[in-house]
């Protein structure tokens, strides 16, 4: 059985990572939105967070490793997350590195970030801000999208136009590299 496809979505919070997802699902109905926000909802409700009673392994080693199970079996998928820590980039390449994938940056200026958390009201204002101190730091994009400077369907075709080209997938192989180098050079 063939892999199923994985497009990345790397972003800052209120970037337009999920609002994008959905509009790329519109065009490749084939393939389905996952999104580590939804899939921390499942974590948290085995966990008893009140009483800090926690799963001790962060949410992403569960998450990359159900990506990984869906595409051995086909399923084609839009992951909707921010590559932010070591330990996330450490899960991401490890769990990943035998799957079809293309890396989007989705980019966003402050302004309409600042702009966007507080119309969510379910952000913390000022997190996107913060989360760009190490968020598109080391990552080598297939393709990279501006979500205000183009609309959300515009960014859409573009990241399904590209993957339809013929252009070869390297951003993750090319991250990975970079990733690796710069983790040797702390050693």
């Amino acid at each position: 059985m063939q892999k199923g496809m994985i497009i990345v979505l790397n972003g800052v919070s209120s970037s337009g990572k999920s609002t994008l997802a959905k509009e790329i699902t519109k065009l490749l109905p084939d393939f389905f939105a996952f999104s580590v926000d939804d899939y921390d909802l499942v974590i948290e409700k085995m966990e008893d967070r009140e009483n800090e009673r926690l799963i001790p392994i962060e949410t992403e080693y569960f998450y990359y490793r159900n990506a990984a199970m869906f595409s051995d079996r086909g399923v084609n998928l839009i992951l909707d997350q921010i590559l932010h820590d070591p330990t996330t980039l450490q899960n991401f390449y490890e769990t990943l590195n035998s799957y079809p994938i293309l890396l989007v940056g989705v980019h966003c200026p402050i302004e309409e970030l600042k702009r966007r958390e507080e119309l969510r009201g379910d952000r913390r204002i000022g997190q996107a801000i913060f989360q760009l101190s190490f968020v598109h730091k080391q990552e080598a994009y297939d393709i990279e999208v501006n979500t205000y400077a183009n609309s959300m369907m515009e960014c859409a075709k573009e990241i399904v136009d590209f993957m339809e080209s013929d252009t070869p997938l390297l951003g993750f192989e090319r991250s990975l590299e970079q990733f690796e180098s710069s983790r040797n050079s702390i050693k």
